[in-house]
């Protein structure tokens, strides 16, 4: 669909609008943001709705101070809605969530002519469930009744006091509608254990025949999801969406324009979303909560009736799995190569190329038969449990009994469903053969951006690994793929009608490769790095002093013990990073007693309450010093004179034991390649630069980042990483 003149004039009218209303000037990077999205969306061909033109995706770099938001959805509204397709807006957090839901979609309504609405999609467990809820109340005066079986599924009582008091102050602020079942906009954090309490989940949830379902917070909030212009999700409901088949819970990919904000996050979220994992010992123990489960329930059963023989079948099921589960133990147990040390009661075993020794691979198909056995008679009893609530037919089951049993029948069925995925994906054979080789382009060297299709996709990785606890211990089966390319493609970019995928940081080393690579994007897509705003070389300084030890020094930590109070000396706001936490802690136990009341560390509370405190220090005007490891190099904003001095301690490479980087560094390895360089630089790269990027939030900021790991310029791959940086005016001490 070409732009038409009525697009493009509602796009500029859009933005003059903004501007005018806000009183702000237009930015340059932001004007070419919205150009480069509407030009994407208006070269997107169609044939009664369906897309024709390849599949494709826009891809942009946009640092802080862009105005990302506002720019996206100023190009994309008008496009969206004169296709009369859903545009999805999917960010990687909460906080960005809420902020486009509370904060920017009501800004451009307020302050342009658009007409549009929108709705939030979250995930059924941020819900509260009525039933689950009465439940657990009917509960409390209850040692033996109906519902004894949410007991067996929740764990032990929380017997602290207050536990039922704030249960029945949840039923009056959702029964008044002072609360609207949302678990995020519950005034406190409710903890997992408690909230696992109170909500539900498709296998539980008995829909419209529940009895609270016009009421139901959940369905409640997706009543507006089908007339919405507008849906702000998150990368972990789109990517269970797509799983579900796309269409699911959101718009079918087919009738949605995508925006991936935070669209760094989206490779890694979808390796987790595929992964599979299985402890062994703790499955036994659930396997013993189902048969007491099935002892429970047999009296609520007519003899002979099919819920009766099913009852019996998953029984005799479940024991199966049980015996081949002892044997996979034993097996994993005496067989391994388990490394355990002093400090560590863990141990880890990567199986090389996702191969599995024979003995291994035959007890895993044993144990997916066995399984899938017990997924299907659950099924089936899940299924008659439900049957019961169609009052229209007669039915062997009371409803009574079905509507008590069907959610504890139904969390068993998923949790047996999980195990089932880790057996599949243990008995996977692999890859297929690789698609046709693409031409090299011989005057470059370089590989075209479909690389993804020339190369055969790494083999999944597959490992275990060994707890020990004082009285017991586990071992635990994992599977992930290694790179997401695939899965994102099959599911998601070749179905897309469109996808617009943005971030400050999505290119490693100045180059877009790495993401190309992990998200296996279209040949067809298009990149642009829109220019910052900011006057880097006037604002910021980036330096590296001179140092007597490297990070990979024993006296490295002491060298840091002595350095740093110089380096805060006068500052009113220092951010210190660290790769380590052990480092963290034990820099800050030798300098807290000489400095009280000046270091805090982020694992001293809650992140909001550490930065809370660091903020009202600096408006008190006294020096803060704020000690972080990896989350605070991402995200933290703290603006203007919150944050004047960013101290890198050591470049963040990344640990070399995670199980899914080293299945790539073999892969790549076995074709040539060198894996410190394609895999270990480009991602310390992007997360040096997002470490970096602390300091500068506004135009405004001034101050200097300091970078305290020599091998930035003194390792040959240390100027890639200073050049991949904004161009701040450098000092470097040799």
């Amino acid at each position: 669909m070409a732009l038409t003149d009525e697009i493009k004039q509602s796009i500029q009218q859009g933005y003059r609008d903004v501007l005018a209303g806000k009183d702000i000037r237009a930015r340059y990077g932001q004007r070419l943001m919205i150009a480069e999205i509407a030009r994407y969306m208006g070269d997107i061909t169609e044939n009664d709705g369906q897309r024709t033109s390849p599949a494709s995706a826009c891809v942009v770099e946009a640092g802080t101070g862009t105005g990302k938001t506002l720019a996206y959805l100023i190009a994309a509204i008008p496009v969206a809605k004169a296709l009369s397709k859903t545009l999805v807006i999917s960010t990687a957090t909460v906080a960005l969530q809420d902020q486009i839901v509370l904060k920017d979609l009501p800004d451009l309504k307020k302050h342009s002519k658009m007409d549009f609405n929108w709705t939030l999609a979250k995930g059924r467990g941020r819900y509260l469930c009525m039933s689950r809820l009465e439940a657990r109340l009917h509960d409390e005066g209850n040692t033996d009744s109906d519902t004894m079986p949410l007991f067996l599924l929740d764990g032990p009582k929380n017997e602290e006091p207050g536990t039922r008091a704030f249960f029945e102050e949840m039923l009056a602020s959702y029964g008044s509608r002072e609360w609207d079942g949302d678990r995020d906009h519950w005034p406190e954090q409710i903890p997992d254990d408690v909230w696992r309490q109170v909500t539900t989940d498709h296998r539980q949830c008995t829909n419209r025949h529940c009895s609270y379902f016009d009421s139901c917070a959940f369905f409640d909030a997706r009543k507006d999801l089908d007339d919405a212009d507008i849906v702000v999700a998150n990368h972990d409901l789109v990517l269970a969406d797509l799983a579900l088949g796309g269409g699911a819970i959101l718009p079918e990919p087919e009738n949605a324009l995508y925006i991936f904000d935070e669209a760094h996050h989206l490779p890694d979220k979808a390796l987790n979303h595929f992964a599979a994992s299985l402890p062994l010992n703790a499955t036994r123990q659930w396997l013993k909560q189902l048969s007491q489960a099935l002892v429970k329930m047999q009296p609520y059963l007519a003899a002979g009736t099919q819920a009766a023989k099913s009852l019996d079948r998953i029984s005799s099921a479940s024991r199966e799995v049980d015996l081949v589960l002892n044997r996979v133990y034993e097996e994993a147990e005496q067989n391994t190569g388990w490394e355990f040390n002093e400090e560590r009661r863990t141990a880890q075993w990567r199986y090389p190329e996702g191969e599995l020794p024979e003995a291994v691979a035959e007890l895993a198909a044993e144990s997916r038969i066995a399984t899938a056995n017990m997924v299907r008679q659950l099924g089936v009893l899940a299924d008659e449990l439900q049957g019961a609530f169609d009052e229209r037919k007669e039915h062997e089951i009371d409803r009574e009994t079905a509507e008590a049993w069907y959610p504890v029948i139904g969390s068993f069925h998923a949790r047996a469903e999980d195990q089932l995925r880790l057996w599949t994906a243990w008995c996977d054979p692999g890859n297929a053969s690789p698609p046709v080789e693409a031409e090299t382009n011989s005057e470059t060297g370089d590989e075209p951006e479909a690389r993804r299709k020339t190369q055969k996709s790494p083999p999944p990785a597959r490992w275990a690994v060994r707890q020990r606890w004082d009285h017991a211990e586990d071992i635990t089966l994992y599977s992930s793929p290694v790179l997401a390319d695939n899965l994102l493609y099959s599911r998601l970019w070749s179905r897309a009608y469109g996808a617009v995928l943005t971030s400050a940081t999505l290119t490693a080393l100045g180059r877009f490769d790495r993401l190309n690579a992990r998200a296996g994007l279209p040949q067809g897509s298009r990149f642009l790095v829109v220019p910052s705003s900011f006057r880097y070389g006037e604002v910021a300084t980036v330096e590296v002093p001179a140092m007597s030890a490297m990070p990979t020094d024993d006296g490295f930590a002491d060298e840091l013990v002595k350095r740093l109070p110089d380096l805060w000396a006068g500052e009113k706001a220092t951010l210190v990073l660290f790769t380590s936490r052990r480092q963290m802690q034990q820099v800050r136990d030798a300098l807290a007693p000489d400095y009280p009341d000046l270091i805090i560390t982020q694992d001293d509370m809650a992140k909001g309450e550490v930065l809370r405190q660091h903020c009202s220090r600096v408006d008190e005007g006294r020096p803060s010093v704020l000690f972080g490891v990896a989350s605070f190099a991402e995200g933290i904003d703290l603006p203007g004179k919150y944050l004047h001095h960013v101290v890198i301690t050591r470049l963040p490479f990344s640990v070399p034991d995670d199980p899914i980087e080293a299945s790539l560094a073999e892969w790549v390895t076995q074709r040539g390649g060198n894996p410190f360089m394609e895999i270990t630089v480009p991602d310390a790269s992007i997360k040096l630069v997002q470490a970096v990027g602390r300091l500068l939030r506004t135009e405004q900021d001034t101050g200097r980042v300091t970078i305290l790991d020599r091998r930035i310029i003194a390792r040959r791959y240390g100027q890639l990483l200073l050049d991949a940086l904004p161009p701040f005016r450098r000092i470097i001490e040799h």
